[in-house]
């Protein structure tokens, strides 16, 4: 991180004075340092044998730390989600990431109404990594969903993991796949200033952008290249694959946005953006004190009880189909007894006439004697 040291202008200075107004405004900033918070996303490996069984849910885990360079101090702090993805079923499994950023700006936004806000503490996330797999072919189902969350929430970054698993040919077909998904379902991506008053500049900002979704290799090792060079990176039996070489990965390129070029822009969009968003929507949709809604937790129950709606009315059609079929059982049998009753009848009918001639014939021989 490099930092720029201004002189002070003199008094004697032509002018009013408040072009030294920037110089000022460095030194505060210098003075107070920064404060940068990044979130990382990755699913888990589900074929790596675990010493003990994944945890049922997404925890969150915080690593904090301060970075120093030429009397700058930045506050680091690292929110890391292990559990995301262990399971087959992952269907909510994004519910614990998105309510830990809502979470932050809600904390935020009630110690902002406080009559006293000296000690606020700030743990708005600023940037998230989400690694995708590296499998060649797209997004999944579930990357899809998570992306469209946490774009609406947060600067989102989209990270291709172990890419030196993928020939470069490879690498650039699934990168534009990710591309054309993201672009097709709307995911909000972050997307950095690429204008500026340097060309320098700008040409860098567009060469940082074009290698999005960035990928990336990652080593803490030092191996040694042909040509005699120590890197970091991993070793194969074809070569050395460098992670600080723009030919094998593009992880100088992301350090470069997250801390060298594009911190501030960050830092700056999340509080104009994503934490302005999200307090107009809860001061529009509450009352002042009351607790935030749960969206995401209702609207996992709400599906649940979609599915159990749908399961009682199954049942119930179940039941009416079973009622339907007795039904005619019944009217089926009620016109056999019917056709029955009226052939018994018909059958006595004609008994009793039988009956009655039998009678009448025996009366018709006393009535002549007579």
């Amino acid at each position: 991180m490099e930092a720029v040291v201004s002189l002070p202008e003199p008094i004697t200075a032509p002018g009013t004075g408040i072009a030294n107004l920037p110089n000022q405004r460095h030194k505060i900033v210098a003075k107070n340092g920064a404060n940068f918070t990044l979130m990382v996303c990755e699913h888990k490996n589900l074929n790596k044998r675990r010493i003990k069984p994944p945890s049922k849910t997404v925890q969150i885990q915080i690593t904090r730390a301060e970075l120093e360079e030429k009397m700058f101090k930045v506050k680091l702090t690292i929110i890391d989600t292990p559990g995301f993805g262990d399971y087959v079923n992952n269907r909510h499994g994004w519910i614990p990431i998105v309510d830990f950023i809502d979470d932050q700006h809600e904390n935020y936004m009630r110690q902002e109404q406080q009559p006293c806000r000296k000690g606020v503490v700030d743990m708005r996330v600023h940037v998230c990594l989400y690694f995708v797999k590296p499998t060649g072919h797209t997004l999944s189902p579930l990357d899809v969903e998570v992306m469209k969350r946490l774009g609406s929430r947060v600067n989102l970054i989209p990270v291709i993991a172990k890419a030196d698993t993928l020939t470069p040919s490879d690498l650039a077909k699934f990168k534009q796949n990710i591309l054309d998904v993201i672009a097709a379902q709307n995911i909000q991506c972050y997307s950095s200033p690429i204008e500026s008053d340097d060309e320098a500049t700008t040409k860098r900002n567009m060469n940082i952008m074009a290698a999005m979704p960035f990928a990336i290799i990652g080593s803490t090792q030092d191996v040694m290249t042909p040509d005699g060079r120590k890197v970091k990176g991993r070793e194969y039996s074809w070569g050395v694959a460098e992670v600080e070489n723009d030919d094998h990965c593009d992880f100088k390129k992301l350090r470069s946005l997250l801390i060298r070029t594009h911190m501030l822009d960050l830092i700056t969009t999340t509080e104009e953006t994503h934490y302005e968003n999200y307090r107009q929507i809860q001061m529009e949709t509450r009352k002042f004190g009351d607790p935030r809604t749960e969206k995401d937790e209702n609207a996992k129950f709400a599906e649940e009880e979609e599915q159990l709606r749908k399961d009682f009315t199954e049942k119930v059609k179940a039941e009416e189909s079973r009622f339907r079929q007795w039904e005619q059982q019944l009217l089926a049998e009620r016109d056999r007894l019917h056709k029955e009753l009226e052939i018994q009848s018909d059958r006595i009918k004609e008994l009793q006439y039988e009956i009655d001639s039998y009678y009448s014939q025996r009366e018709s021989p006393r009535s002549i004697r007579k």
